[in-house]
């Protein structure tokens, strides 16, 4: 089970990282092409979403690789769960039921990891 978990920590901080990159340094127009409910909020805050998920997505890996507080592995994913059930908040306002079922796995997935670096499989 812990190889499955850092498995789910790689992917989930590769996608967390990619799509965090591109939401704090892309500008609102050229995000709005291809996210949509961008329109619905202020470029910075765009941007904090995307430094959010930036910083889990190293919280996702690093605390537990180095060893220094390893704490931080769950607890990122405990945040990146909370983002998850926000964007599926403002995916199902916005009637956008194919984003809400992208949302809801990746929350699973944080949700899994939170649960196992917490509990029996922790550091």
């Amino acid at each position: 089970m812990n190889v499955f978990l850092w498995i789910v920590q790689a992917v989930l901080a590769a996608m967390f990282a990619m799509a965090g990159a591109m939401k704090s340094t892309r500008p609102k127009p050229e995000l709005a092409e291809k996210l949509p409910w961008v329109a619905d909020f202020s470029p910075a805050t765009v941007r904090f979403i995307g430094i959010a998920e930036l910083a889990a997505a190293l919280g996702l890996i690093l605390p537990a690789v180095t060893g220094v507080a390893p704490v931080l592995t769950p607890l990122a994913a405990t945040g990146l769960a909370v983002t998850m059930l926000l964007a599926a908040i403002t995916h199902a306002r916005r009637k956008e039921p194919t984003a809400i079922a992208f949302n809801t796995v990746l929350l699973a997935l944080a949700v899994l990891v939170a649960w196992g670096r917490f509990g029996p499989y922790g550091f």
